[in-house]
């Protein structure tokens, strides 16, 4: 198989992109570093394509693999022919070259092989031949044994036609047919032993829908209910037109004697052996296809959460609300450093809300807070409500937002947490991540396993594996976009840079701890275990203010720094300038890019490159996103009416669509038929987790707490 036309064909890009993107991922480069660095060779491919080039060409050459311990599983049995041999290297799925090798797989016993070892293979060759001019019966005697076990005519037969089930069920090119029509016409169905019982699965208690229309969700949803004991979940296949199929392949010939024989072998291969094991491979490519999906819409939702723009320099107060525990409360400034923690008790069962109230008015005035960031969790409802009337009753303007603290008990657990705030509580540190995550939700979050952030669905259903690699790969991506200050980045945000392992972030921050900040780029060369390669992949991520060259300060790499300098003269700048704020509208000084891309020895697409970074220097593609809403007042359910219109943030995108923050304390449904006057497949063909939407309330079940919402206005 040729892999890279391959990957060519399925990613539509170019030869030479896949070329160039194979070559360097073999040379060890990181996604990010080729994705920023190498679009030269690539032709720009995105992290994204180059992402699912690098796993489809971990899965080909997987592929490539097995063939060649089939073909020589089977060499060694002497039974490749040219044919086979041809077959298998042609194959384009796993599936399919598992097919070719079953007949020749070894085998643990079965009622075949017992049937074989009773010398019964010469009577199944007979029936399969179709020419016996007599009943079975009197040819089957000849086939009694004593010795062999084979006790009478009965038996003799059955064991004929088990060795023939088995060769039927052996067979590639059946198997494939009859895969392929389970696929296109089999109905996946559920049910349960009890519809009176009240559950989650309600909706699936009576179940039916063609398999080839099942959705990623409900394929999850019906997973989940049959590992709970709930639901039965099978598939029915088209089984009239499969025994038809298999008959016509077998009956070659009339013959009053063997085809009854045949029409029984039919039924037993298809009933015992190949439709309990394609039943069994197309649930397991069912649920692949809907895991694949789910971790598609994880990543993408991580992505936009992650990429959420920072609120910078403004002292923020954490709130990690609760009951009998009371609220824990984290002073954090501008910089991200806590000034104060306290606790406070205005929520159930101690209610001391005035007193709460004069803890938090004092914290206002003696840090000058003018934002307050409040976790979602139990008691916020509560919490916000006394916020808000405390608000109104001080002179300074003060804002508040409610932010998704899922995870933020895992970090306050961690022994990262413990290591960072060694004498704060559990509470403490949550206090400290709500805010935190609001001033920079970037540095914030990746102290976190994603799988932790939620905002997802069913992730605890999935190949664990997959969804950390994927998910690993969203978080390298988004720091790697967003670069990190060197002298201020934690280990944890370090470590997701390009060509940056778990030690070797430590390793920087204790150089960084033990020499004083970083002056220019090439001191990462004296780190420990910090070579060549790792500072090639990483140095342009990384980011030094006010450093000994004001190149260092953007992400122009420093393989660069000679062609940029030349840049600048060329153009009549000094590279203090950059420092100034950019130089603004050098891109439209560069009349012929090609000629002046030649004169400094490197490419045209690096060379607008490095323009557009030194007209905005360290830009944040964060600034690109919409700023949260931060309020003043609060709203309860019982005040929403149908027909209302509010801003809303969207919180968590799912396959039937997406939750809204409206600023209740119950996140709203915009189903996905209610998203747009067009026809889309995905919620996220309309929107991204973060996005601030107009909604309009549909209806409001109090018992439930339910709130449709619509997008369409």
């Amino acid at each position: 198989m040729d892999i890279i036309k391959q990957l060519q064909e399925e990613l539509q890009i170019g030869r030479h992109q896949a070329e160039a993107a194979v070559k360097l991922i073999d040379e060890g480069n990181t996604i990010p570093f080729i994705a920023r660095y190498r679009k030269e060779a690539t032709g720009s491919l995105n992290d994204e394509v180059l992402r699912n080039l690098d796993e489809r060409l971990r899965y080909l050459r997987n592929l490539e693999e097995r063939k060649e311990a089939v073909i020589s599983s089977i060499r060694e049995q002497d039974k490749l022919t040219p044919e086979l041999e041809k077959q298998i290297l042609d194959a384009a799925t796993l599936v399919a070259v598992e097919d070719l090798y079953r007949p020749y797989r070894p085998k643990r016993r079965t009622r075949a092989t017992i049937a074989k070892e009773k010398g019964l293979e010469p009577l199944a060759n007979l029936i399969g031949l179709q020419m016996i001019k007599s009943p079975l019966e009197e040819i089957a005697k000849d086939y009694i044994s004593e010795e062999k076990g084979v006790a009478d005519v009965r038996e003799a037969i059955d064991g004929a036609k088990d060795i023939l089930a088995e060769t039927v069920s052996d067979n590639a090119q059946f198997r494939t047919y009859i895969r392929k029509a389970t696929m296109d016409q089999g109905i996946l169905s559920s049910s349960t032993k009890d519809d009176t019982v009240s559950s989650v699965y309600e909706m699936y208690y009576h179940h039916e829908e063609p398999v080839k229309k099942a959705a990623g969700h409900r394929i999850l949803a019906l997973n989940r209910g049959e590992k709970e004991k709930i639901l039965t979940v099978k598939i029915n296949a088209p089984r009239d037109q499969i025994l038809r199929y298999l008959e016509k392949q077998l009956i070659t010939r009339d013959n009053p004697y063997t085809t009854p024989a045949l029409t029984e072998v039919a039924e037993d291969s298809y009933d015992r052996l190949i439709a309990p094991a394609i039943e069994r491979e197309i649930r397991s490519a069912l649920t692949d296809m809907a895991e694949d999906g789910a971790v598609k819409v994880f990543g993408k939702n991580l992505e936009q959460l992650l990429m959420q723009p920072p609120i910078e320099n403004r002292v923020v107060l954490g709130w990690d609300p609760a009951f009998r525990t009371g609220c824990k409360l984290a002073v954090v400034d501008g910089t991200g450093k806590v000034l104060d923690t306290v606790v406070i008790y205005p929520t159930a069962p101690q209610n001391k809300v005035e007193e709460s109230k004069k803890t938090v008015k004092n914290l206002i005035k003696k840090y000058n807070i003018s934002l307050i960031s409040v976790g979602n969790g139990t008691a916020s409802r509560e919490s916000e409500q006394v916020i808000v009337d405390m608000l109104k009753e001080i002179p300074e303007k003060v804002q508040y937002i409610i932010v998704n603290e899922a995870g933020a008990s895992v970090y306050s657990a961690s022994k990262l947490a413990t290591e960072e705030f060694p004498k704060f509580d559990v509470g403490q540190r949550s206090a400290v991540s709500i805010a935190r995550r609001l001033q920079d939700p970037l540095s914030e979050l990746v102290k976190i396993d994603p799988k932790s952030i939620g905002v997802g669905q069913y992730q605890h259903d999935m190949n664990q594996k997959h969804l950390s690699e994927t998910l690993q790969g969203v978080v390298e991506d988004c720091v790697n976009k967003v670069g990190v200050d060197l002298n201020t980045a934690s280990a944890s945000l370090l470590e997701y840079i390009s060509g940056i392992s778990k030690a070797l972030a430590k390793n920087i921050v204790a150089y960084r701890e033990e020499n004083g900040v970083f002056t220019n780029r090439r001191q990462l060369l004296k780190v420990a275990k910090l070579g060549p390669k790792a500072f090639e992949q990483c140095a342009g991520f990384m980011r030094i203010k006010g450093g000994d060259n004001p190149l260092d300060g953007t992400s122009v790499h420093p393989e660069s720094y000679e062609a940029a300098g030349k840049l600048l003269s060329c153009l009549g700048y000094e590279p203090d300038q950059i420092l100034a704020g950019g130089l603004k509208g050098i891109s439209k000084k560069i009349t012929n890019p090609a000629k002046l891309s030649a004169e400094l020895g490197i490419g045209e697409i690096t060379l607008l490159d490095i323009a557009k970074e030194l007209e905005k220097p360290a830009r944040d593609p964060r600034d690109e996103m919409p700023k949260p809403i931060l309020r003043t007042d609060v709203l309860d359910m019982k005040d929403l009416t149908p027909g209302m219109v509010l801003k809303g943030t969207v919180r968590n995108v799912i396959d039937f669509g997406a939750f809204v923050d409206i600023g209740v304390h119950q996140d709203g449904l915009v189903h996905i038929s209610q998203m747009t006057e067009r026809f889309i497949k995905h919620p996220l063909e309309a929107v991204s987790v973060g996005d601030i939407v107009e909604v309009k309330v549909l209806s409001v079940d109090l018992n439930k707490k339910r709130i449709s919402l619509t997008m369409k206005l």
